[in-house]
This record gives structure tokens, C-alpha cells and sequence, in this order.
């Protein structure tokens, strides 16, 4: 599995897991709701600083972007 493949499989998850929307997301964060389509169907890689802004807004630690349960 790609690592983007993971960040977007991750942002979902947790996004899933709060309940919310991509629009609501993109909201809270202060981003197009496009972008985050975007990145969790992989069209597009966050950077760090952005993943960190969607930790921050999920509430979880940004490391959980990376995990890979198998």
C-alpha cells in the first residue's frame, strides 16, 4: 500500500469516526471542501503542515495518518 494510499484511507477514518462531512471538515480547518475530496481519493498529497491543521481539527495525533494495520 501507497503511503498516500494510507494518509487518505486515515483521513477518512477519522473523519468518519467524528461524524463529520467533508464540507464540515474543510470548514473547521479553513479549506475547500474540494481539497479534502481530494486528498482522500488520492488525487493530491497534504503536506505536513496540513495534516497537522486536520489533526488539530480531528483531534488526534498526526501520526494516525500514518498507520497500516494489516
Amino acid at each position: 500500500m501507497r503511503l498516500r494510499e494510507i494518509v487518505a484511507t486515515n483521513l477518512r477514518r477519522l473523519r468518519q469516526v467524528r461524524n463529520l462531512s467533508q464540507e464540515e471538515l474543510a470548514d473547521r480547518a479553513g479549506i475547500n471542501r474540494n481539497y479534502v475530496g481530494m486528498l482522500e481519493r488520492e488525487q493530491h498529497a497534504a503536506t505536513i503542515d496540513m495534516l497537522e491543521k486536520l489533526a488539530l481539527v480531528l483531534e488526534a495525533d498526526p501520526i494516525e495518518f500514518f498507520r497500516h494495520d494489516r
